[in-house]
């Protein structure tokens, strides 16, 4: 009697785990929803411009959030480790597309995965990234599109602006290897326009103050490339430019938005919206070897008006963008 009663209870442990996994089959086959997980290695205005750019244009294309698609956002708040812990989340979650937004993003989300695909944004030198090896050829699971920036066009602009500059200084966080591309390239203009150069670089945003007004006290005018963690303390930079009237060129137009006084650069609302026109090459089964890197070559200049009044720099130039 005790082996009929074991018996019969082990077949219905059985059917009832038979049951359990058929429900949860059938669960995620009516989901059918294809996964995207983002990851933005901080918020400020131009990955955040990208961000949503890349998601309104995803669904004009017939890729709607909650409707055929699900988007898992995440944002490592500047953190090295958060950013890893996200890439691996999103490779157990098995998601079908990973977009990382800036090159710490992109870098983290390379090294989680070689199958899934990774669809990179405002990656400035994707090459010394060694994210690709030729832009033109991805040859791993890694493409996407550059926020490079015609740099000797920003000189030219500070010539043409504030031809009094005769030395100019270098910001940027040494960590990122995207900033250090663009002051290498930039390095190499100063002869050209007669200018000497004083090169700083900072590891946190909390050292953004001290290290812009020594640079200031240094210099005549300051560069800052398109670096996220400056960028997402722009504010300090700004206000340390105005105090001291010092021009600041920025490598992007958010950077002018948000206080800086003038760029060369391009629209992130177009890069995200480039970067979708790829997501949607890749959803729908192109491979990535097919999809090569894409840079933008409509630039702007970009000029902001109060900044100006305030250091006392020309507020208006044929052709620019004049912001407040």
């Amino acid at each position: 009697m005790k082996k009929m009663i074991s018996a019969i209870m082990a077949l219905c442990i059985a059917a009832c785990s038979l049951t359990a996994c058929g429900s949860n089959e059938e669960a995620k086959a009516d989901d059918g929803k294809i996964k995207i997980g983002i990851v933005q290695i901080v918020e400020h205005t131009s990955l955040d411009s990208i961000r949503n750019s890349f998601i309104d244009n995803l669904a004009e294309q017939g890729f709607v959030d909650g409707d055929n698609i699900v988007i898992d956002y995440q944002n490592a708040q500047n953190d090295q480790s958060n950013l890893n812990s996200i890439c691996k989340k999103f490779v157990g979650d098995e998601v079908d597309l990973i977009v990382a937004i800036a090159t710490p993003s992109a870098q983290a989300a390379a090294a989680a995965t070689n199958e899934i695909p990774v669809l990179f944004s405002a990656v400035t030198d994707p090459v010394a990234a060694k994210l690709v090896t030729a832009p033109q050829h991805p040859s791993a699971n890694v493409t996407g599109t550059s926020d490079a920036i015609p740099v000797d066009q920003v000189f030219a602009l500070c010539n043409e602006l504030t031809p009094e500059v005769k030395k100019i200084g270098f910001l940027y966080t040494a960590s990122e290897v995207n900033s250090k591309s663009v002051v290498d390239q930039a390095k190499t203009y100063t002869a050209q326009y007669g200018l000497e150069y004083e090169e700083m670089t900072i590891t946190n945003t909390s050292e953004l103050k001290q290290a812009a007004t020594s640079l200031v006290e240094k210099c005549d005018a300051v560069y800052c490339p398109i670096d996220n963690s400056i960028a997402s303390a722009m504010a300090t930079l700004a206000q340390v430019g105005r105090d001291s009237k010092t021009p600041i060129y920025v490598g992007a137009d958010s950077m002018v938005i948000d206080g800086g006084y003038a760029t060369v650069g391009i629209n992130y609302e177009d890069l995200g919206a480039k970067t979708a026109d790829m997501a949607v090459q890749i959803l729908n089964g192109t491979p990535i070897s097919e999809i090569p890197v894409s840079t933008l070559d409509d630039f702007q200049m970009v000029i902001n008006k109060t900044t100006a009044d305030m250091i006392g720099a020309p507020n208006n130039y044929e052709g620019a963008v004049i912001v407040e």
